[in-house]
């Protein structure tokens, strides 16, 4: 079933909300049924946490963004819906909104990420052109992050059937030499983003834009990258979601071949020709499987004196959520309760993989 109006527009609100991220969304629209009901409890939950005052996104900002989206074409989807893709929802730290504008329907059809070097040569942007097109035309989405070079090439070689995930707002054409690549992605193929309109990407927004890239998708595909690059970030995010990565083997002797080079003596699936991909297809998408922890039975009240013993047991490097629930003997709902009131009061903050550590400064001294 749909969202009624009002409940997006306060998924949106707790979506822009300060220190609100993907699993403290998911954990507290969980816990109070709503987003509406979340909101209003959050500045109580923050102040049992010990901290500063939490600052809600006010409702007209929340209008102003749903309205100027509308205004370009666009719309927000939120987890749930049936437009949101159930293979990026099965994500711990899946996007709490996604921004959209263009052929929507793309968002939920069988897809492959296809990234690579910036500075990629001109056989290897031809080769991405080229393999995006063999992509499609086997009925497969093509996922990129419109970057210059591998990324404009695959949208470019699929732009009916391809998907550019953005790193800043989904109004914001970034880099301007691609204004004409996302004037045509727009007309046909999908512009997603997370970010709220009109943010100017920065460099932390890239490794966040990398993770729905290999969310999306079934797998993802990296033609040219140098060792130390976003693309094998990508890569590397693919595999831990359990995706297929395939790599394109090329010249030892060039310095943006090593990146995939590297990824088939890792394991990687060698790819030279659309049929290296189609022969690991069709099969079922992994899911991740949830923790002890996280197929808890349901939320729990947390203690009054729970959040200040978690406290003591945290540092500034991260410990796992499982290591603090077997460490305390507390029910996981609990400790998952008090872990929101701790955020919530800028007390700690979440790291990938289900950590958490613990924040310290003046305002955090106990």
């Amino acid at each position: 079933m749909p969202l009624p109006e009002n409940e997006r527009l306060e998924r949106l609100r707790l979506a822009r909300t300060e220190r609100i991220g993907p699993v403290t969304f998911r954990q507290i629209v969980a816990r109070y049924g709503s987003a509406a009901a979340a909101i209003e409890a959050l500045p109580a939950l923050a102040r049992r946490g010990g901290g500063r005052p939490l600052r809600l996104c006010p409702r007209d900002d929340a209008e102003r963004e749903r309205d100027g989206l509308a205004a370009i074409g666009g719309t927000h989807v939120f987890p749930g819906e049936a437009d949101y893709p159930a293979a990026l929802a099965a994500l711990d730290d899946a996007p709490m909104v996604l921004s959209a504008v263009g052929r929507l329907p793309l968002l939920t059809r069988d897809s492959i990420g296809v990234v690579g070097a910036r500075n990629a040569s001109t056989s290897g942007r031809r080769f991405a052109r080229q393999m995006a097109g063999d992509l499609a035309a086997a009925g497969l989405v093509v996922v990129s992050g419109m970057a210059r070079g591998i990324d404009a090439a695959a949208h470019a070689g699929a732009p009916e059937a391809t998907v550019a995930v953005l790193a800043g707002g989904v109004d914001v054409i970034y880099p301007m030499e691609n204004r004409d690549l996302y004037d045509e992605v727009r007309r046909k193929g999908l512009l997603v983003s997370e970010m709220p309109l009109g943010t100017q990407p920065q460099a932390r927004h890239f490794p966040r834009r990398n993770r729905i890239i290999s969310g999306l998708s079934r797998g993802v595909l990296v033609v040219e990258a140098a060792l130390r690059s976003g693309s094998l970030i990508t890569a590397r995010l693919a595999a831990e979601q359990g995706r297929d990565v395939f790599a394109v083997p090329g010249s030892p002797l060039d310095p943006r071949c090593r990146g995939p080079n590297d990824l088939i003596r890792k394991g990687a699936i060698l790819t030279e020709t659309v049929e290296d991909i189609l022969a690991e297809w069709p099969a079922p998408l992994r899911r991740p499987v949830p923790t002890a922890a996280q197929a808890d039975e349901g939320p729990h009240e947390p203690p009054a004196d729970l959040p200040g013993k978690i406290l003591d047991r945290l540092g500034s490097s991260p410990i796992s959520v499982d290591d603090i629930i077997r460490d305390t003997g507390q029910p996981a709902g609990a400790i998952r309760g008090a872990l929101l009131e701790l955020e919530l009061a800028g007390r700690i903050e979440r790291r990938p993989g289900d950590f958490i550590a613990r924040l310290f400064g003046a305002a955090n001294r106990r």
